[in-house]
């Protein structure tokens, strides 16, 4: 009984972390960092990367003018790349090691858990591929964005064998299941809508080569709106949960907090729009929004 604890805590461990890799893209993004490694897997041809300029290969300038900030060493932001490349690289060794303990554990008594398992383990093996065309085609927005939705894809498999194995009673609650469904559809809906929103960012702060925050939301389309309007009913569907979650002891905690993940990204949202889009805040806003996806998956889970 115990080893089975170990491997849901295990289990959750990995899904935490997954979220400490989003988080490590977020700020690669914020300090405009995703060429400090301008190769891969490799950075700069060396695989500890150089930290000073000193050390970098004769054939240096064919990395650097594949940048798109300076075109010069800048071994800070070389280091927040490949620190990102580190935290992605520990978590496919350890799902390596969630995979073999899955397979030891459950393929002879319950085989889906082992393939939920390998999965979580292919899904990460491709996003560090899609990492690779990334970084070869200059930071292509479309693919950053599906490097994101890619790491919901495996956060959410670790959820999913965490609420196959935790022996909790499903709940039978209908309404509250559908209310449920729904919220994590429009959630869906509105990260899909804010990637839109970032790659614009992206476009228009390389544009103003990351300078005059002040203007940026000025430059944005219609989108903008949209997805500030749709947060309201994202607010609405998760505070409805809040509510229903009231009446049932087990669920109360994960209403409250789905409600205050809420709260704390509409504020993030207002800060945002009217303070400029503090560089600080985005990671947060992209590690918020993919902790209350999960958290709504979870919830999910829960009923029958």
């Amino acid at each position: 009984m115990n080893n089975y604890k170990a491997y849901i805590r295990f289990t959750w461990v990995l899904a935490v972390f997954v979220f400490l890799v989003i988080l490590a893209g977020s700020v690669v993004r914020m300090t405009q960092s995703g060429m400090g490694c301008p190769d891969w897997p490799t950075c700069f041809g060396r695989w500890i990367p150089p930290t000073n300029a000193s050390q970098l290969p004769p054939d240096f300038e064919k990395y650097l003018k594949l940048q798109d900030i300076d075109h010069t060493f800048n071994v800070y932001h070389t280091w927040v790349e490949y620190i990102n490349r580190l935290c992605t690289a520990l978590l496919g060794l350890w799902m390596m090691i969630h995979v073999v303990w899955s397979y030891k554990k459950f393929f002879a008594t319950r085989r889906n858990i082992f393939w939920l398992s390998l999965s979580f383990l292919l899904l990460t093996a491709f996003e560090a591929w899609l990492g690779k065309v990334v970084v070869d085609t200059n930071l292509s927005v479309v693919k950053i964005t599906l490097h994101m939705l890619l790491a919901l894809l495996i956060a959410a498999v670790a959820i999913i064998i965490i609420s196959q194995l935790d022996g909790a009673e499903k709940i039978d609650r209908k309404r509250m299941k559908w209310v449920a469904n729904i919220a994590l559809v429009v959630l869906l809906i509105q990260i899909i809508i804010g990637t839109d929103v970032r790659e614009q960012i992206d476009e228009i702060s390389k544009s103003f080569n990351y300078q005059f925050r002040n203007l940026w939301i000025g430059q944005l389309d219609k989108v903008f709106i949209i997805h500030r309007s749709f947060s309201w009913v994202v607010a609405i569907l998760c505070v409805t949960i809040m509510i229903q979650s009231n009446k049932i002891p087990s669920l109360k905690k994960q209403g409250i907090f789905i409600a205050l993940l809420v709260l704390c990204l509409i504020s993030i949202g207002v800060i945002m729009a009217y303070g400029n889009i503090p560089a600080v805040v985005q990671p947060m806003h992209i590690l918020l929004s993919s902790i209350l996806f999960i958290s709504l998956l979870y919830y999910r889970l829960k009923f029958k």
